[in-house]
């Protein structure tokens, strides 16, 4: 719905269109909405509005780039390996073909899946998974002050926490340890994810920005 509005004011300012050209718009622009939302969930409205920020804004940007950047740096570092990573929803479209996927960070971990198929996961494994699900919200806080993404990250935890059975303390109490220690490592290795966030900026492979990590933190470190 935003899009929509936002075209409708933007036609008005821009073309100085008259009132019924402006409301034959607003029902084209109304029926390509609803088409969105019944048909594609929303895919195409995030992606123009993704593209609209990375275009025009820079700090929209360069918050996007850090949110992964801390994904993936954190999830290096409790052992679960990046396997891809993309900075908006247009590349992730060109590379996945889907759009329903926003940019962020995909991870080698078979063996969490394996054990939330089986409704057994062990203390270290949700640990790990709620750690790399918070780095992200993390890091922005850290650098601004707050957090405008993260939602979906919260979400998919929240929906993780609630299947394994965790009332609503244990759940909260999890995700206070888990904020805390993510907290610490982006603190110890800032330098570590101002180098990787530039890396991942150029556009460089996974393989380049592990090595980064790893010539950027010392190896007791990681």
């Amino acid at each position: 719905m935003l899009w929509f509005c936002a075209g409708g004011v933007a036609a008005w300012n821009v073309f100085d269109f008259n009132p019924q050209q402006i409301f034959y718009l607003s029902l084209a622009l109304l029926f390509l909405w609803t088409l969105d939302s019944v048909s594609f969930n929303g895919g195409i409205g995030s992606l123009v509005i993704d593209t609209i920020g990375h275009t025009f804004s820079q700090k929209y940007h360069n918050r996007v780039i850090q949110h992964e950047a801390g994904h993936f740096l954190i999830a290096y570092l409790v052992g679960i390996l990046p396997k891809a990573y993309t900075l908006s929803s247009l590349e992730t479209l060109k590379k996945e073909g889907s759009l329903n996927l926003q940019a962020g960070t995909a991870f080698v971990d078979f063996e969490f899946l394996e054990e939330v198929n089986t409704g057994k996961v062990s203390a270290t494994t949700l640990n790990r998974f709620s750690c790399i699900a918070l780095a992200g919200v993390s890091t922005e806080y850290l650098l601004y002050g707050y957090a405008e993404g993260g939602l979906a990250d919260i979400n998919k935890l929240d929906v993780i926490l609630q299947g394994l059975g965790f009332t609503q303390k244990k759940a909260d109490s999890q995700v206070r340890w888990s904020v805390l220690n993510t907290v610490l490592l982006l603190r110890r290795h800032e330098g570590a994810r101002a180098k990787l966030a530039e890396a991942m900026t150029m556009g460089k492979s996974v393989g380049s920005c592990i090595e980064i990590i790893e010539d950027t933190i010392a190896e007791a470190d990681i």
